[in-house]
């Protein structure tokens, strides 16, 4: 098996994407970039912005690493000042929160939980406070505890994934509302398990089910604002959330299952967020773009 896909970047640092890696693990989710072997993609420096955010504010949940990561990057790039809200992982946050001003752009970083209410609603709150305004949201934080069965999945486990995974973007998007006007955007992260599914990943995939269907419904109810919701659908992508959530000896074989033989990197995603983020998306709403290597084929 060859260890190196090419990547048609233009710098060095791009040219070759893995295929497989050694076993690793993380104890704890939603995992660490920083402890990562090799580290995940994040950024392309073929990539030039144009222009396509400027001057906008953007909020990410989950920005501090893996697609998270690489969206702040881009839309950094595109001139996007970026909200960072991430759990306890410091030191991700701060590389990120570096790299993101390396563009130019400004950072706030925001450390807490995002199962409780109370805080969702301080991140806009405190977004609004130092920047004035928002105009890109991101749901992209969510956690994955594979089982072998149902039966495996306690209520602790159930009740603890959809309060991760779904209920943030009821309580952050229902928070940021008064605060979104004509030409704001909100990008979703589902997942390619909330179309083919997962036997292992029962709960996780009805969360990503749930999101699809929450995109497609809130774009509806928003669409007389002038505020358009889309949705990623990411297939199997190098990021901490895998380490965290697998044995050592399966991250040996992660994503050569689909068709293109290997998983996704964050850097092949960001540019989907750019898309729905900017106005190159003006007459999209309620769609889920499958960034998947060809593991979803549907209409």
């Amino acid at each position: 098996m060859k260890l190196y896909y090419p990547y048609l970047g233009y710098k060095k640092e791009c040219k070759k994407i893995p295929i497989t890696f050694p076993p690793q693990h993380q104890p704890v989710q939603p995992g660490l970039e920083t402890l990562m072997h090799p580290r995940p993609i994040f950024n392309n420096p073929g990539y030039i912005g144009s222009g396509k955010l400027k001057n906008k504010v953007a909020l990410i949940t989950g920005g501090d690493s893996g697609i998270g990561r690489a969206v702040s990057v881009a839309f950094a790039k595109e001139g996007a000042d970026i909200v960072i809200v991430y759990f306890n992982e410091h030191r991700d946050a701060r590389e990120t929160k570096e790299f993101v001003e390396e563009q130019g752009r400004k950072c706030l970083l925001i450390s807490g939980d995002l199962r409780e209410e109370a805080f969702c609603k301080k991140i806009i709150t405190d977004t609004i406070s130092t920047f004035g305004r928002l105009d890109v949201l991101v749901n992209n934080a969510g956690v994955q505890f594979p089982q072998c069965s149902l039966e495996d999945i306690t209520s602790e486990q159930l009740e603890d994934t959809f309060r991760t995974n779904i209920f943030p973007l009821f309580y952050v998007t229902k928070a940021a509302l008064p605060h979104l006007k004509s030409g704001s955007t909100i990008i979703n992260t589902a997942s390619v398990t909330a179309y083919r599914g997962n036997k292992i990943l029962i709960d996780y995939s009805a969360t990503k089910g749930a999101i699809v269907s929450f995109t497609r419904s809130l774009a509806l109810s928003l669409v007389s604002k002038g505020i358009r919701v889309n949705g990623v659908a990411p297939g199997p992508t190098w990021t901490p959330l895998q380490p965290s959530s697998y044995p050592a000896e399966y991250i040996t074989t992660f994503g050569t299952d689909t068709p293109m033989k290997r998983p996704g990197q964050p850097v092949e995603l960001a540019p989907c967020y750019v898309y729905l983020a900017s106005n190159d998306s003006s007459y999209v709403t309620g769609q889920i773009i499958h960034v998947d290597g060809g593991s979803f084929l549907g209409s």
